[in-house]
C-alpha cells in the first residue's frame, strides 16, 4: 500500500488500526485530530513526514496483528455495541477510580505539587463531561444509529438529520481531548517524580491508560462510525431526491454549529 502525505491521520488508522501505536510514539493525535493530514500533523509537531512514513512503510510490511480488527468493516449495530461494551464500560468503572486516586494524591502531596491541585480540577471536569457525553450517546445518539442500520426508507430523527447530533458529539470529543492534553502537560508525560509513592504512580499509571483508551475510542467514532452514518443517510436522502452532502461536511466541521443545550437528556 502506497501511503500519501495528504492522507489525514484518521485515515491511515482505519486503513491498518496498528498504526496507531507510531503515531502515539510520534504524541501524534490520531482521533480528535484524525482530521489533519499526514504531513499537516507532522508540521505541528516538529517532525520530518518522510520519517513517520518509512517507519509507517516498515510496519505494513509486517503480516496483520489477529487483534487488529478492522471496524470499518463491521455493521454499525455491531461498532456501537463494541463501544458501548468496551469503551463506555471502561470509563464507567475506570473514571471513579481515578477520581479517588486524583483527589488523594492532590490531597497528600499538592503542597508541595502545586501542579496537583490543578490536575484534580482539570480532570473532574473532564469526568463530568464524558460521563453525560456517554449518557447523551447511549441514550440518543446510538439508538439512532441502530434505526439507521436496519432503515430501509428514511427514518423520521426528531433531531432533523443524524449529522445534528454527531456534530455535538464530535464538539465534545474535541473539549474531552483538550483536557487529556493538559493532563498529560500537567505531569509531564504520565512522568513520576522520584519521590512519587505508590499511589502517585498508580494514578499517572492509570491517566495514561485513560489517554490511551480515549484515542481508541474517539477514533472509532469520529473516523469510521460518524462518517460511515452520515453516508447512509445520505444515501436514503437520495432516494427522495433530497439535498445531500452539507450533512457530511457539517459533521467533520467538529467545533460550533449545535450547542450542548439542543441534545437534552
Amino acid at each position: 500500500m502506497t501511503l500519501k502525505l495528504n492522507q489525514t491521520v484518521g485515515e491511515l488508522v482505519v486503513e491498518r488500526p496498528g498504526r496507531s501505536r507510531i503515531f502515539e510514539s510520534f504524541g501524534i493525535d490520531y482521533c480528535c485530530g484524525g482530521r489533519k493530514s499526514l504531513v499537516e500533523a507532522c508540521a505541528a509537531k516538529g517532525i520530518d513526514p518522510q520519517t513517520v512514513i518509512g517507519i509507517l512503510d516498515a510496519f505494513d510490511d509486517r503480516p496483520a496483528d489477529r487483534q487488529e480488527r478492522s471496524w470499518s468493516k463491521v455493521s454499525f449495530w455491531e461498532l456501537v455495541d463494541h463501544i458501548e461494551h468496551t469503551h463506555h464500560q471502561y470509563l464507567k468503572r475506570e473514571l471513579p477510580r481515578l477520581a479517588f486516586l486524583v483527589t488523594k494524591v492532590a490531597r497528600s502531596h499538592g503542597e508541595g505539587h502545586p501542579h496537583l491541585v490543578e490536575l484534580q480540577k482539570v480532570f473532574e471536569t473532564f469526568k463530568t463531561g464524558v460521563e453525560l457525553h456517554i449518557a447523551k450517546e447511549e441514550k440518543i445518539l446510538f439508538p439512532l444509529v441502530r434505526q439507521l442500520s436496519v432503515a430501509h426508507e428514511l427514518p423520521h430523527f426528531p433531531c432533523g438529520q443524524i449529522a445534528n447530533p454527531i456534530r455535538v458529539i464530535i464538539a465534545e470529543h474535541d473539549e474531552a481531548g483538550d483536557a487529556m492534553k493538559k493532563m498529560r502537560d500537567l505531569t509531564n508525560g504520565y512522568l513520576p517524580p522520584d519521590d512519587a509513592c505508590g499511589r502517585y504512580r498508580a494514578m499517572l499509571e492509570g491517566l495514561k491508560e485513560l489517554e490511551r483508551d480515549m484515542h481508541e475510542h474517539v477514533h472509532k467514532e469520529n473516523s469510521i462510525l460518524f462518517p460511515a452514518v452520515v453516508a447512509a443517510e445520505d444515501r436514503l436522502r437520495a432516494l427522495h431526491g433530497w439535498p445531500v452532502g452539507a450533512s457530511i461536511q457539517t459533521a467533520q466541521n467538529g467545533r460550533g454549529g449545535q450547542s450542548d443545550s439542543e441534545i437534552v437528556l
